[in-house]
């Protein structure tokens, strides 16, 4: 009989990811810790800068919208002069 496929949370993979790359715990022990193959973990921390400009771009995504807002209603003022 397989055993069941365990799954982590995305919360639970920063975690796991943040105890190593901030508290400098080794990737040894964490995989021993959680049962967890180190291929899988290197995969996580690749997918995690490779996506991690996701969470800047949503800020740079918003500050242009507010922008373009304000153009437009600057220049609708603007043709309210003339």
């Amino acid at each position: 009989m397989r055993k069941k496929r365990r799954s982590f949370t995305a919360e639970e993979k920063v975690a796991l990811l943040c105890s190593h790359l901030v508290e400098k715990k080794p990737v040894s022990e964490i995989c021993r810790e959680y049962q967890l193959q180190p291929t899988v973990f290197y995969r996580w921390q690749r997918e995690l800068f490779v996506n991690g400009t996701a969470a800047f771009q949503r800020n740079k995504d918003a500050e242009e919208r507010r922008s373009q807002k304000r153009i437009i209603y600057l220049e609708n003022r603007i043709q309210r002069k003339d």
